[in-house]
């Protein structure tokens, strides 16, 4: 039998149910209202399918072990030696304050202190300790990434990935542990302050060669280890343990002499284990001597007063005693930010004075040297120079002038390693390319530097972009994208990075940057003297203003719009769509029209438009097909923006739309055929076929599903997906529009937020009556929408009325009255009070018997609430209307049932709600329990039930025990 996957945070509630806590209780504890809390329960009850809180917090224990434990820290491979006053200090120093930094030179002991300390204050959080090793970070930008990275955080639309991490730690606690920061603290400090700010019970233990210099840093120095003591000292102790572990054992004799070489070694950590290292060759006498010589070619040098000098001489001394070819190898693999195969290390190295084949051999040598390690993993066994070690061995490349040479061949072997991570595909990609994402950015960020590797670091961007973006990290595929662009080595080879970044920004829900970067291609494709390019761009541009206007901060104005079309037509040589109202009244609004600044071309010889000077010489299809869509869009608003106007007419939306689709499917372009099919289906909308909206719906994802998963097809796929669900559910195709919702709600590129990709599969649940899927969901929808920061959206407000509508249904009030506080957050006022939330609503008043309150809530004709209804509420609207009007008595009963019918014919389950009105009107029992079994076959368990229970006699027996089953029985 499978284990039941249960989220996290139902894991948190279920531990607290094993503590018999009370749901006020645990929501304090956890920081989540009741309702919130009720909803996990209500999931944990049908997933571990037990019928009781007692039976659950009986499995509690059964799931603890696995749910709930913390973050596994690195486990050192020695054992921690000393250190025991440090221990005490650094703990006491975090439990005073949010932010200690422990500070000391490289190979001090600072990351094993820290990790020592963690694990023994790993209790006193209830979520964990995390660490974040920072040493492969190069990109200060980068910080909130590997923290994200460390904390399994994926990007979430509409925000950036250190949100996302805010967001997730919002009301954690948690202790993080940051290593190795010196080299970024330009972005380190600036990250920390906003995390510290955004999360109150977080803390966060950073190691750094150097303080962050923040007002809120407490500063830990880190000492050397004590040689107080003599022979009794740390120092000597961690001596005697690292020697003990290669086979050694002192006779007591030789203490002062271990004493006089901790000594000399200053304490420091690093030094002393890698002199004990070599002790199985060199000897106690041998280390002293070798390390004596060295000190003396240090003295009175410039790093004389260094406190890396024993380091440094330790690592001179080790280095010095290398044959020539484990030097080079040293320093050439120091090149590898993180763990290495022995044929990287060949591929890479493998070049005179060192022989390809026997660098495995070296790698040994230099892993029994203590100057690198060995990390098994799945793939085979990887090496990894320490940080401090891996400077060392950069200073010694850059000594030996081979630091051009290494790093160009690091180019190429990423290069390579790219190309393969897009070709191969397969179960472990994710784990590969996470083995080779840090070497990646680092070679990008050396190459970009590197005048003569301009066309290397362009294309290494844009595979880091193709691959990130597979990975679903679309904040790092857009900069890689916009980066390759601004290395291109022409204007003609940047226009598409720029068009494949604003397809990622798409998928980010991020509409300015879509417009920006649109525009951006246009600037690109005009320099490179591609005209048609610079109009298609411009088009899109203008599209997107409308078309994602809710995911904009700044909706660009309508005269901006319009001029930008305008020089679309005339840049690509589009013909233009015949004149209409709303192309002249928005013909009128662009700037410049009296002075002849901007204009649209008037038609030319044929009815073809006559171009303009410098306009592309004939019509490019793409561009006449974005020209098109651009055209219903800002000409006719199609899409129904935020800045669209009102008095557009049908007729003239759907000849735009229309004309849209058919040069889009002339072009050849499934991506702008989807697009233009969206237009169409909105245009269908406006004129009230619900089935034709649909049906262009579903056309863009049969376009969409063969294509391969470029950024912009997954923006359109994840856009039709939802429109798809949404237009099935107004034409009464529940179960077609659950199907749709379950695959928007899975797609992984959604899987950091739960309210976009779940919204959709909430409504068609709850017009189903699926009150467990419901109440199931909706805890995904509250965490992730509080946790993006309660955005906006026009299908969030229906998500969370729907849930609204099941707690009436269910009678919980409260929970009503909580939900509809979201909408009025997650929707806007005019859509809830005219459109899906007259109808939720209504189907409330009608379940508790307020025919008159139903009504009243129904009360304004079709057509004075048309912006409202049309698209997906339209038959839900007048098909409950009508059966108000009958079950509240009104005069026009009859008429409204028989105009009802008319326009829903053909949706079954409207269609079963007017005849349920007209049996009612009529008294016809037969027909009563024929609308109940319609509704039962259309798949609205809800309405089945409630339709036996307005039979009455033993049919309302019947259907009583069906809304108990379901979970509505009051």
């Amino acid at each position: 039998m499978s284990t039941p996957v249960i989220s996290s945070r139902e894991a948190d509630v279920l531990a607290l149910l094993g503590e018999h806590l009370s749901n006020a209780e645990i929501a304090a504890r956890l920081f989540i209202s009741v309702r919130t809390v009720e909803s996990h329960v209500s999931s944990l009850l049908r997933k571990l399918a037990v019928p009781d809180r007692r039976a659950l917090s009986r499995r509690a224990a059964e799931f603890a072990p696995v749910q709930m434990a913390a973050p596994v820290l690195p486990a050192p491979l020695t054992a921690f030696v000393g250190r025991v006053r440090e221990r005490g200090e650094l703990a006491e120093a975090l439990k005073k304050h949010r932010q200690v930094t422990a500070v000391g030179p490289g190979g001090v002991g600072k990351t094993r202190l820290a990790l020592a300390v963690a694990a023994e204050l790993a209790g006193d959080f209830a979520d964990g300790v995390w660490f974040v090793d920072l040493a492969p970070v190069t990109d200060p930008g980068r910080v909130g990434a590997a923290v994200a990275a460390a904390l399994g955080v994926g990007e979430q639309p509409g925000r950036g990935i250190d949100d996302s991490v805010f967001a997730v730690l919002a009301d954690r606690q948690a202790l993080l542990v940051w290593d190795n920061c010196e080299q970024i603290r330009d972005g380190v400090a600036p990250f920390l302050e906003r995390l510290l700010a955004a999360c109150p019970r977080v803390r966060v233990l950073v190691t750094s060669r150097a303080r962050l210099m923040v007002p809120f840093e407490r500063v830990f120095p880190v000492p050397p280890l004590s040689r107080a003591g003599g022979g009794d000292s740390e120092a000597v102790e961690l001596f005697l343990e690292r020697s003990a572990a290669v086979g050694l054992s002192w006779d007591p004799s030789v203490r002062d002499t271990v004493v006089a070489l901790c000594e000399r070694l200053d304490g420091m950590a690093l030094a002393i284990e890698l002199a004990a290292a070599r002790c199985p060759t060199l000897g106690l006498d041998g280390l002293v001597a070798g390390l004596s010589d060295q000190l003396r070619i240090l003295a009175g040098g410039p790093r004389a007063a260094d406190r890396h000098r024993s380091v440094r001489a330790v690592l001179d001394w080790s280095h010095d005693l290398l044959e020539p070819a484990d030097r080079a190898l040293l320093r050439r693999v120091s090149v590898f930010v993180v763990p290495f195969t022995a044929e990287a290390a060949a591929e890479l190295a493998g070049f005179a004075p060192l022989d390809p084949g026997a660098v495995a051999d070296g790698l040994g040598r230099l892993a029994e040297q203590s100057l690198l390690t060995v990390t098994p993993s799945a793939a085979g066994t990887r090496y990894r120079a320490l940080e401090t070690i891996r400077q060392y061995g950069a200073e010694r490349l850059d000594e030996a002038g081979e630091t051009e040479a290494v790093r160009s061949r690091h180019v190429e072997w990423c290069l390579d390693r790219a190309a393969g991570l897009l070709d191969a595909g397969g179960a472990d990609w994710r784990a590969r390319f996470d083995a080779v994402a840090e070497d990646l950015r680092a070679a990008l960020a050396w190459a970009a530097e590197q005048p003569r590797l301009r066309a290397d670091a362009h294309r290494l961007a844009l595979s880091l972009a193709e691959s990130a973006f597979t990975r679903n990290l679309p904040g790092e595929s857009q900069q890689r994208y916009e980066q390759a662009a601004a290395l291109a080595g022409a204007d003609a080879d940047a226009g598409e990075p720029l068009r494949l970044a604003a397809a990622v920004a798409g998928c980010r829900r991020l509409g300015d940057d879509m417009f920006r970067l649109h525009r951006a291609a246009a600037e690109a494709a005009r320099r490179a003297g591609d005209l048609a390019g610079a109009g298609r761009d411009l088009a899109a541009a203008a599209t997107v203003a409308y078309r994602f206007s809710s995911e904009f901060t700044r909706i660009p104005a309508v005269e901006e719009t319009a001029a930008m079309l305008a020089e679309a037509r005339e840049l690509s040589g589009a013909a233009g769509a015949a004149p209409g109202p709303a192309a002249a009244r928005v013909r009128d609004s662009a700037p410049g029209r009296d002075s002849g600044a901007v204009s649209v071309p008037g038609p030319g010889p044929g009815g073809d438009p006559a171009p303009g000077p410098g306009a592309a010489s004939s019509p490019d299809p793409l561009a006449s097909a974005a020209v098109a869509l651009a055209e219903a869009a800002v000409l006719a608003d199609a899409f129904g923006a935020v800045q669209g106007a009102t008095d557009n007419t049908v007729e003239e939306t759907i000849a735009l739309a229309e004309r849209a689709v058919a040069l889009a499917h002339r072009a050849g372009d499934p991506v702008a055929e989807s697009a233009a099919l969206d237009a169409l289906s909105g245009a269908r909308s406006w004129a009230g076929d619900s089935f034709a909206a649909a049906a262009a719906a579903r056309r863009r994802i049969d376009l969409l599903i063969p294509l391969p998963p470029t950024p912009a097809r997954t923006h359109e796929l994840l856009d039709a997906l939802a429109m798809a669900s949404g237009t099935a559910l107004g034409a009464g195709g529940l179960a077609e529009a659950r199907r749709w919702g379950r695959q928007l709600a899975g797609h992984p590129l959604l899987a950091e937020v739960g309210h976009h990709a779940t919204s959709w599969l909430l409504v068609a649940d709850a017009f189903a009556g699926r009150v467990d899927e419901v109440l199931t969901g909706s805890g995904r929808f509250l965490d992730a929408w509080e946790r993006g920061g309660r955005q906006q959206s026009f299908s969030l407000g229906p998500a969370a009325a729907s849930v609204a509508m099941v707690h009436g249904l269910r009678g919980d009030l409260a929970a009503r009255a909580e939900w509809l506080g979201i909408v009025d957050r997650a929707g806007t006022a005019e859509e809830y009070r005219h459109g899906y939330g007259a109808i939720l609503d209504a189907m409330v008043l009608l379940h508790d018997g307020d025919a008159a309150g139903a009504l009243d809530r129904l009360a304004p004709e079709p057509e004075q609430v048309w912006k409202w209804v049309t698209w997906i509420w339209l038959h839900w609207y007048v098909a409950l209307r009508a059966e108000a009007s009958v079950l509240a008595g009104h005069p026009d009963a009859r008429a409204r049932t028989a105009a009802a019918r008319s326009l829903v014919a053909g949706n079954p389950v409207a269609t079963a709600h007017v005849d349920r009105a007209d049996a009612l009107l009529d008294g016809d029992l037969p027909r009563l329990l024929a609308a109940a079994k319609a509704f039962g076959a259309a798949g609205s368990r809800y309405q089945s039930a409630r339709t036996l229970l307005l039979a009455g006699d033993e049919h309302a027996a019947a259907g009583a025990a069906a809304l108990a089953e379901l979970g509505l029985g009051r």
